[in-house]
């Protein structure tokens, strides 16, 4: 009786460190860290192949579409990931536009295949997940776009903070 036992309590234990084997190797296979550009910059090389998303201002002058296949590329200025840093410049807006109005912030190139969003504009926020490549390119595979500008008016205190 007991042999049974074990082998039952042995074959449970397998299975069990099979369950926690497959939780842990696709939590860290889907693992996305959330970057600030400069903090995706300063990793260097470490960063390149690594899932990442990243936040920053648009610079509309950079936005290139191309329709035949769907190509879309633009460049994203170093915004702070700080919520309190964005509430010192005056509010997600104002910190927009001081971003793409600052020729000294980090700069990032993005290219996104897929239709090219409505709200893709100058100083509008992109969130952009995806991974760098090794010339510093980062190619996203999701491209989410926030404009504070357009709600401004229906609700002037939540657009600025």
């Amino acid at each position: 009786m007991s042999r049974s036992r074990n082998k039952f309590l042995f074959g449970g234990l397998i299975i069990l460190a099979a369950v926690v084997y497959l939780i842990v190797s696709s939590t860290a296979a889907g693992a996305q860290f959330f970057f600030t550009v400069d903090e995706l910059l300063a990793d260097g090389p470490g960063a390149v192949g690594k899932p990442a998303r990243v936040a920053g201002a648009v610079l509309g002058d950079t936005i290139v579409y191309d329709t035949e296949t769907l190509t879309l590329s633009f460049t994203i200025v170093h915004t702070p990931g700080d919520t309190r840093l964005i509430n010192d410049e005056g509010g997600l807006a104002a910190a927009l536009d001081a971003a793409v109005a600052d020729p000294t912030r980090s700069r990032l190139q993005v290219v996104y295949v897929g239709v090219k969003p409505d709200l893709l504009q100058h100083a509008a926020e992109a969130i952009v997940s995806g991974q760098i490549d090794e010339s510093g390119v980062f190619h996203a595979n999701e491209l989410l776009l926030r404009c504070p500008t357009r709600y401004e008016e229906a609700l002037p205190a939540q657009a600025q903070g």
